[in-house]
Formats: C-alpha cells, sequence, structure tokens
C-alpha cells in the first residue's frame, strides 16, 4: 500500500474525531521549524464545524474494540491501514513546508493493548521533537487503559491531549462500547489536570461526546459538560452529531446526523464557558431540550419574558449579557460608552451591535423599537424564526486533502 493511499484511508477515519483544537498553547522556535501560539494556529472549520485546520489522521484504524458507533470497530469489514512513525513524521513535514497545515492532530484505533498503541504515538512524536525539530501544535489523543508512566511521557511532548468520554452517560457507555471503561477516561483527566504546566499538556485537555447515538438529553448532555469542567479544567467539550455508518438494534435509525442540534449545544457550551450562565439556568425537567429553531440565549430569554425589556442605559453588565445578540465586547462597550451620552438604537448600530435579535429584549431611554403591545412570546418567537434565514447545512465529512 502507498503512502497517499494510506493517507486517504487514514484521514477519512480521522473525520469522525471532533475533539481537535488549535488553540491556548505559546512555544517560539528556537531551533527548528513551526511555532504555537495563544492565538491559536491558522485553521478553518468545516461547514458542520469540525476542525479541519490541522493534519489529522489515525495512526491506524485497526482496533481491537468493538463500539457500536464506530466506523472501525473490530468486526467491520472496512479497508484497514497503518502508518509507521516515520510515515507519520514525513508526512507531517511535507504538508508543513507546503503551508498546508499548521500541526497535527493524532488519534489512534487501539492495536495490541493500550499500552503498545501509546508507545508508538510516544514514538512518533518524539521523533517530530527531536529529530525533526517540529516545533509545531501538536494535539494527541490519550489511550485509556494505558500506564501512567506513559500518559506522562507523552503529556511532556504535546501541547494538548484529549481523552473522549464518547457517550454522556455511565449506561450508554456500556451499552454501546462495553469494552471502554469511563472510570479509566476519568484517571487520565484527573493526572492531566494535577500535572499540567508550560512543560506539560499547555493547552490542556479536551473531550468528545457523541450527540444523537443514545437517548440521553440536552439537560443531560451539558449537566454532563458542567461536571467535567468543574472536576478536571477541561479546555473544550466538543459535541460530535452521530453518523449513522454502522446498522445495530442498539443504534437508533437516522439518515442524516442531528447537526442542528450539535449546534444549539456548542451555544449552550458558549453560554456556559463566557457568560455566566449554569446548566439549571437554560434547561429544567419540564424543557430538558432546546428549541433548535433559534439559539439558546433567545430561548432562555423567551422562557424568562420577566426580565425584559431591559434597559440599555441602566442594566448591569451581567444583566446586558443576558440580552440575546449581545455578547461580552458588545456589553463592555455599552458601559463603556454610557458614560459619556445616553444610548439610542442607532448608537448600537454605530457601535456594531446587531439588532437582528436584541431589539426584542432591550428599552434605549424607556423607548422600545415598536409598538410595546408586540412584547409577547408568541410574536417574538414567530419572528425569531423567521429571521433565521442561515440553516445548517447537513455535511457530515471533512475536507479533502486531495481535492484540487
Amino acid at each position: 500500500m502507498t503512502l497517499k493511499e494510506k493517507l486517504i484511508i487514514l484521514s477519512d477515519s480521522a473525520k469522525y474525531d471532533a475533539s481537535c483544537s488549535s488553540s491556548g498553547s505559546t512555544r517560539r522556535n528556537s531551533n527548528g521549524v513551526g511555532n504555537a501560539a495563544y492565538s491559536g494556529i491558522c485553521h478553518t472549520f468545516s461547514s458542520d464545524g469540525r476542525c479541519v485546520s490541522l493534519l489529522k489522521i489515525l495512526m491506524t484504524n485497526a482496533c481491537i474494540f468493538d463500539c457500536k458507533y464506530c466506523i472501525n470497530r473490530r468486526s467491520n469489514d472496512v479497508k484497514r491501514a497503518l502508518f509507521t512513525p516515520e510515515e507519520i513524521c514525513e508526512i507531517t513535514m511535507n504538508f508543513y513546508k507546503r503551508n498546508y497545515i499548521e500541526g497535527l492532530f493524532l488519534s489512534s484505533g487501539i492495536i495490541k493493548s493500550p499500552d503498545y498503541t501509546m508507545e508508538k504515538i510516544i514514538e512518533t512524536i518524539s521523533l517530530l521533537r527531536y529529530k525533526y525539530h517540529f516545533n509545531g501544535y501538536i494535539h494527541a489523543k490519550a489511550i485509556p487503559g494505558a500506564s501512567e508512566y506513559l500518559l506522562k511521557k507523552l503529556g511532556k511532548l504535546v501541547d494538548r491531549l484529549s481523552a473522549n468520554i464518547e457517550l454522556p452517560s455511565d449506561s450508554s457507555l456500556k451499552l454501546l462500547a462495553p469494552q471502554k471503561n469511563v472510570d479509566k477516561i476519568s484517571t487520565i483527566m484527573d493526572t492531566v489536570k494535577k500535572n499540567r504546566s508550560k512543560s506539560f499538556t499547555p493547552a490542556g485537555q479536551s473531550t468528545q461526546m457523541i450527540i444523537g447515538a443514545s437517548k440521553e438529553t440536552d439537560l443531560d448532555i451539558l449537566g454532563k459538560s458542567e461536571h467535567l469542567y468543574n472536576t478536571y479544567d477541561l479546555r473544550r467539550v466538543f459535541y460530535s452529531a452521530y453518523i449513522p455508518v454502522n446498522k445495530d438494534n442498539l443504534l437508533p435509525s437516522i439518515e442524516m446526523p442531528p447537526l442542528v442540534r450539535e449546534n444549539r449545544l456548542y451555544q449552550a457550551d458558549w453560554l456556559l464557558r463566557f457568560y455566566n450562565y449554569k446548566v439549571d439556568n437554560l434547561l429544567d425537567k419540564n424543557n430538558p431540550n432546546f428549541n433548535v429553531l433559534i439559539d439558546p440565549k433567545a430561548d432562555w430569554a423567551l422562557r424568562h419574558m420577566e426580565e425584559f425589556p431591559k434597559e440599555i442605559n441602566k442594566a448591569s453588565y451581567y444583566d446586558l449579557l443576558k440580552i440575546p445578540g449581545i455578547g461580552p465586547k458588545s456589553a463592555k462597550r455599552i458601559v463603556s460608552s454610557r458614560k459619556y451620552f445616553k444610548i439610542e438604537f442607532k448608537d448600537l448600530k454605530k457601535m456594531g451591535i446587531s439588532l437582528k435579535r436584541a431589539k426584542y429584549f432591550i428599552l434605549c431611554n424607556g423607548k422600545y423599537f415598536t409598538n410595546m403591545e408586540i412584547f409577547n412570546k408568541r410574536f417574538i418567537e414567530s419572528n425569531l424564526i423567521l429571521e433565521n434565514k442561515e440553516p445548517i447545512k447537513n455535511v457530515g465529512v471533512q475536507l479533502s486533502l486531495f481535492n484540487e
């Protein structure tokens, strides 16, 4: 099998892993090629939100596990391939020198044993760092069940580590991936948290949850995310819409991945991390799932109409953050500007604030953007849905490395 044939197979196999991100680390190049910076490596995203900026490949798509949802499970009749450590280094350096990539995301199926697989990943990245002097960003997948010694060795070579939690509940993991153990995944996260430093996974750790392969609600999923953020200091939880690549009685019967739901969960995750929201602010047992037709903050606002409309010239910074269409930068701009003048609707436009959603939930100098008689949930919700003219496309593939 040629190197190009291997690359086609193993880059395609890696597209189902969404947990790669290129920001959060800084390391200046002193003797070699490549840099990593806090501002993040140059990256782009496919239409379904998956990162395609790094060379994202599997070392192998052979695996001793038989997870129901995975295209690379042991029982599937798919074409298998295996990179040697030298081959991965050769591809990475050639792609970097041609300015195709700025870093590497390396994962792998589990071959022989977790320790053996981790040793091969460490061998590969050691060659990149010390033989090829590659100082660019590297994100590697830690293999659950591998020894702590190997985990610590890998953590000193990479910018970011991830251990995928895979499914939102322990019961779903036991049902769909019985060979995986949630305690082994938690052990990796705990070790990374305790050892993280400038020389050990400086960009922190992340994880991935598959959305829609099991029956958990959005409340269950976000509750798990909130727990992971609070317990293990994760930088990101990635959400990957379940792609129906296998047929199994335990899997849902769907034709397209739930990409709109995935997007809503990403938006809600943003509210948890940057807008001071808690899961129980957004969802509860009576409303366990988001309205997929509008964004989570607008959904929350419509369920708390008693808090609106908010006066732009008086609301606190944190109250401004609750207004759909206003983010941290916009809120700071408003707070700063109103020290000098009374803000009107026209001023918000000049500040670059989109009134598409915000106008329904605010007052400027006691004035609503139109007649207050329309300030009711049904009218506003209908208009927000109509104005949402950019549906998410159902595209479940990453960009090809070989397209013209």
